[in-house]
């Protein structure tokens, strides 16, 4: 019961020295318990009448603190919702003659509830706080903050670990060996920044700019740290719960509000429609004037899920022009999404050269790269509907007499970052048509994408996804070559291609033919330190 004494109350101290100079302690018990009971005498024959049930003095009493400290409590929060000048010197007063008995835990609750509703709290009270871990860890969520504005250091002891949870949670999304045809995109972006991480970080910032943007620097320093580009959905998804919460504080301030607000439709619609795109080039055209937003800008669109909707529109917008029978150099939104499909993938650059400038999009895109994509895209068109026309022996034998993808095209995506990854999308919409001849054709030219795009995390988790929806067909060779001995067999050295393979052929095994099979398991046996391994038993099992 320390603090009693500060505020008059006799206490530990005041009971030990009596019993140790007194030559009666039983009457001096009893004078202790009379002179601080409750002075109320018609209480008197009621404590009787409680002694006869047997109820103890010390239950009796205890009830009668939980009663009046709820009441307490149950007082501040109404003086606290008047939110005016007269109210906060309430507040300030019932701190300061409550504060000594932070310690008792019976009276705790009511200090830590006056402190919660201040908004600025006096700095040898917040110390306090800070040097006691039981007061620290007892302190609501509100105090903390005004601690943490001060403390960067221990304001990032508290993040971190929700940062790594949050990404641990998406490897297990891409990873997860149960989930059998769901990606990582086909939840929306509402139900994400509703995770458990994004509202416990949200909590952590409250209406605090500067907790906000010590959150951003943290994940500025992590993207550049691990080029992990979750990082960048975890930026963008924090403002839009912000935006959620209705936290003019911070929305007003970040400049990159206006643009992650408009481009959040889209990506729940999966499309940049016409309405929007020109939004986002005002947006786009404005930053002249304020180059810097565009580090916080370019993370938000090197978001996977702004990637996603960015490459999904410009196939989408190929679409348009050959049944327009037009160049896509004449669709006005292609250089649009061209532009911000730039800048999300030039990010980690940008941050990490401090050099705010957007770069120039190549010519050769538009007059070379997507017309030959364009022309794909045509040959699988024709080919579907020559194969639903023609016989089935017709069909089988023109799939023999498709033309190879364009040298140019395979370049294109070597030593362009955004060709290579609209190269990769066009595969994913082939896998999604569930259109065997194509994949087998553009797999093989996939490896030899920019940087090793192809097997970036992210594109083989959507990849595998499809390719199991595809199960039937690994039972043709004009499947399996491409998809196992040109595209994942080559590149087992890495563990993530290795984990990738597993689980596809966790729902495909039984359709490959057994001999494969059977050199396959030999191919992708695992170490002991590699994960997965039940999966290879199981596959085994069934083989």
């Amino acid at each position: 019961m320390s603090g009693l004494e500060e505020v008059g109350i006799p206490g530990t101290n005041y009971l030990r020295e009596a019993l140790t100079s007194c030559t009666d302690p039983l009457s001096a018990i009893e004078e202790f318990q009379t002179q601080n009971s409750i002075l109320l005498p018609s209480l008197t024959p009621a404590l009787h009448f409680l002694d006869l049930h047997g109820i103890k003095r010390l239950e009796f009493h205890s009830s009668v603190v939980e009663e009046l400290r709820n009441r307490l409590i149950e007082q501040i929060s109404n003086i606290a919702s008047s939110n005016n000048k007269e109210s906060l010197r309430k507040l300030n007063d019932v701190l300061e003659k409550s504060f000594p008995l932070v310690k008792v835990p019976e009276l705790q609750p009511v200090v830590m509830h006056a402190m919660k509703h201040l908004p600025k709290i006096k700095p040898s009270y917040l110390k306090k706080i800070l040097s006691d871990k039981e007061l620290y860890a007892a302190a609501a969520v509100e105090v903390r903050r005004q601690i943490w504005e001060d403390n960067q250091a221990l304001f990032g002891d508290e993040a971190s670990p929700l940062f790594s949870q949050y990404i641990s949670d998406r490897e297990n999304i891409i990873f997860n060996p149960e989930s059998e045809h769901k990606t990582l995109y086909d939840m929306s972006p509402k139900a994400r920044r509703h995770s458990t991480i994004v509202q416990k970080l949200s909590d952590m910032i409250g209406k605090s700019i500067k907790l906000y943007d010590m959150v951003l620097q943290f994940l500025r320093t992590l993207f550049l740290r691990t080029r992990n580009v979750h990082y960048c959905t975890l930026r963008s998804e924090l403002l839009m719960s912000l935006h959620d919460l209705d936290i003019h504080e911070i929305c007003s301030v970040d400049p990159c509000h206006k643009f992650a607000w408009c481009l959040d439709p889209c990506i729940r619609e999966k499309f940049i429609d016409s309405k929007r795109a020109p939004e986002l080039q005002r947006f786009l055209d404005g930053l002249k004037k304020q180059e810097q937003v565009l580090g916080d800008l370019s993370m938000i669109l090197c978001d996977p899920h702004a990637i996603n909707t960015i490459c999904l529109t410009i196939l989408k917008s190929l679409q348009q022009t050959i049944h327009a029978e037009s160049l896509p150099r004449e669709n006005g939104d292609v250089l649009l999404l061209l532009r911000l499909l730039s800048l999300g993938l030039q990010a980690w650059d940008i941050i990490d050269s401090q050099i705010f400038r957007q770069q120039k999009i190549e010519p050769n895109l538009l007059t070379n790269f997507l017309p030959l994509l364009s022309c794909l895209m045509l040959d699988d068109q024709y080919r579907n509907l020559n194969s639903r026309m023609a016989s089935e022996e017709e069909s089988t034998s023109n799939t023999h007499i498709m033309r190879d993808i364009p040298m140019a095209l395979i370049q294109y995506a070597n030593g362009c970052a955004i060709a290579s990854k609209i190269l990769l999308y066009y595969t994913l919409q082939a896998v999604k048509k569930q259109d065997r001849s194509a994949v087998a054709r553009v797999l093989p030219a996939v490896v030899n994408c920019e940087n090793e795009a192809a097997y970036d995390d992210n594109f083989l988790h959507v990849l595998t996804s499809g390719l199991i929806v595809m199960a039937d067909e690994f039972q043709y060779e004009e499947l399996c070559i491409p998809a196992f001995d040109d595209f994942f067999l080559p590149n087992l050295s890495n563990d993530n291609v290795r984990r990738h393979l597993s689980r596809l052929l966790w729902f495909v095994h039984h359709k490959i033919p057994p001999v494969r099979m059977t050199n396959m398991m030999i191919k992708i046996k695992p170490s002991q330190e590699v994960r997965f391994c039940h999966i290879y038993v199981g596959c085994l099992k069934f083989h």
